[in-house]
C-alpha cells in the first residue's frame, strides 16, 4: 500500500528545521559553588528526563568561560546525546521557559537542538519525543557498543514538514494533551507526598493516642511493644541462580530484584532455573510472603510487596529476601508499609554494607529490624488508611497510562498527516509518499 503525502508537505532532514549545538566539557576551574549573577546553570545528562528538565544536582559555570552561542534560548530543546544506559539516549525537554536572570548551558553528553527561523519550536520540540525519533535513535545506536549520538546523525534524521500554520496548530493540539498530563503527574506526586507525610505519622504514632513512651526504637504509643523481626517472622533466604544442580532437576519461575519494585512486583518478565525437585519446598514463595531486596543500588535496598500467588510454584532468588509472618503478631501489610517507609528505610541504610552507589543488606541484619507492634486492630486500621490512599494513586496513575496512549496515537496521526487540522477552509489533497 503506497502511502500518501499530503499537498504542502515536505519530507525534510532534522537538519532543515534546526541546528545542533553540542555541550562542551569544562574544566573544575571553570566551574562555581553557586548560582550567581556572574554564573550559567550547567544541565547533564541526568537533568534531562523525558519531557521535562530537572533542576536537581546541577552545576555552575563561570558564565565568562561560555561560549553565547551555548546559552539556551526559549524554544531550544536539550537532548541526551550520551548515557551508560541506551534507554536514556535520545530523551529530550524544552525549554519552555527561562527565568529573567538565569541562564543555562548543557555538558558535553548532551546538546542543545535550536529550531531555525520560521520553524515552529513547539513542533519541533515534539517531534523529538515521537516515535519516528526513537525508532531513529535505536537504528543509530543499534550494534554500537557505546551509547552514544553525533549531532551530524540527528541532523540526518527524516521526518514530514507542514506548512507553518499547520505546524502551529499540531503543536498546540500536543502541548495541550501534554498540560493535562503534566497536571495528572502532578496530582500522582501530591498523593505520593500525602502517603509519605501519612506513613510517618501513622506508622511511629498510631490512631488516636494521647500517652506514649520512651523505648529502645524511639518514642512510641504507650500500648504499643516492639520485637526484632525474627521474634514475630520467619526470614526465607533465595536460591542462588549459578549453583550447580544435581538430582531431579525441574524448571520453574524465580523472582529476580527487577521483579520487586517499591510497592508493587513487576511480572512483565518472570525467568526460569533448574531446581532439584526435593528443594521446591525450601524456596517456594507463599501467599502473603513479603519480598524484600537485598541491595543494589540506594532505591532498590528493602524495597519489596506482598506475594498473592500470582504464580504457582514460584521460587526466589537470593538477593531477594521472603518475610514470613506470624500474623497472630504482625500483619503482612503492616510490615510491608513499615519496611517501605521513612522508619524503614532509615534502618536498612543505617545498617547496610554500602559503597559509592551500591548498598546491601544481609539476613542477618533483616532478622534485626526493630519492628512496631500495635494491636492487630490498629495494624488493620493503619493499612486501610494508607490502602486508600495507595487505591487512589493506582487510578490516577492509570489515568496517566490512558491519557499516555491518546497521546502516542494522536502524534502518529498528526505528525503523519494521516489526520489534518484546519487553519483555513481549503481542502487539501495527499500526493505519494516519497518512500513506503
Amino acid at each position: 500500500m503506497i502511502k500518501r503525502l499530503p499537498d504542502s508537505w515536505a519530507t525534510v532532514t532534522l537538519g532543515e528545521l534546526c541546528e545542533g549545538i553540542r555541550g562542551v566539557t569544562y574544566k573544575p576551574c571553570d566551574l562555581a559553588n553557586e548560582s550567581t549573577s556572574t554564573t550559567v546553570t550547567l544541565l547533564r545528562s541526568n537533568n534531562i528526563q523525558h519531557g521535562a528538565l530537572i533542576h536537581k544536582d546541577v552545576q555552575y559555570v563561570v558564565q565568562e568561560k561560555v561560549n553565547p552561542k551555548q546559552l539556551a534560548e526559549v524554544g531550544d530543546i536539550a537532548v541526551c546525546m550520551s548515557n551508560g544506559s541506551k534507554n536514556l539516549v535520545g530523551k529530550s525537554a524544552t525549554f519552555n521557559h527561562i527565568p529573567t536572570g538565569t541562564k543555562y548551558t548543557v555538558g558535553s553528553f548532551c546538546s542543545i537542538f535550536r529550531p531555525l527561523k520560521n520553524i515552529s519550536s513547539d513542533f519541533v520540540g515534539h517531534l523529538f519525543s515521537s516515535d519516528q525519533f526513537q525508532k531513529q535513535v535505536d537504528f543509530s545506536l543499534a550494534g554500537s557498543a557505546i551509547n552514544n549520538l553525533k549531532n551530524s546523525d540527528l541532523l540526518e534524521y527524516k521526518f514530514l514538514k507542514p506548512p507553518f500554520p499547520e505546524q502551529q496548530k499540531i503543536a498546540t493540539i500536543l502541548t495541550s494533551v501534554d498540560t493535562v498530563i503534566e497536571k495528572t503527574r502532578a496530582q500522582i506526586d501530591k498523593l505520593k507526598h500525602l502517603k509519605t507525610g501519612m506513613m510517618q505519622q501513622l506508622l511511629t504514632q498510631g490512631i488516636g493516642h494521647t500517652e506514649y513512651k520512651d523505648s529502645p526504637v524511639g518514642r512510641i504509643p504507650k500500648a504499643w511493644g516492639h520485637a526484632r523481626l525474627e521474634d514475630v517472622a520467619v526470614i526465607q533466604t533465595g536460591v542462588a541462580k549459578n549453583s550447580k544442580v544435581t538430582g531431579d532437576l525441574i524448571e520453574v519461575p524465580y523472582l529476580r530484584v527487577a521483579n520487586v519494585q517499591d510497592g508493587y512486583l513487576d511480572l512483565t518478565e518472570i525467568k526460569t532455573l533448574q531446581l532439584d525437585r526435593a528443594r521446591l519446598e525450601r524456596f517456594m514463595l507463599r501467599d502473603n510472603d513479603i519480598l524484600v531486596n537485598e541491595g543494589g543500588d540506594f532505591d532498590k535496598l528493602g524495597r519489596g510487596f506482598i506475594w498473592k500467588n500470582q504464580i504457582s510454584p514460584c521460587v526466589h532468588q537470593n538477593h531477594v529476601f521472603v518475610v514470613r509472618t506470624n500474623q497472630e503478631k504482625l500483619l503482612p501489610m503492616f510490615f510491608n508499609y513499615l519496611s517501605g517507609s521513612q522508619y524503614g528505610k532509615q534502618y536498612y541504610l543505617g545498617c547496610a554494607k554500602q559503597t559509592t552507589n551500591l548498598a546491601s543488606l544481609n539476613s542477618s541484619q533483616l532478622k534485626q529490624f526493630p519492628v512496631l507492634l500495635p494491636t492487630l486492630k490498629e495494624q488493620v486500621q493503619i493499612c486501610e488508611a494508607l490502602n486508600s490512599v495507595d487505591m487512589k494513586i493506582k487510578n490516577v496513575e492509570q489515568k496517566l497510562s490512558s491519557i499516555t496512549e491518546i497521546k502516542k496515537a494522536l502524534m502518529q496521526d498528526l505528525l503523519s498527516g494521516k489526520v489534518r487540522v484546519t487553519t483555513s477552509n481549503k481542502t487539501e489533497n495527499t500526493k505519494p509518499l516519497p518512500y513506503s
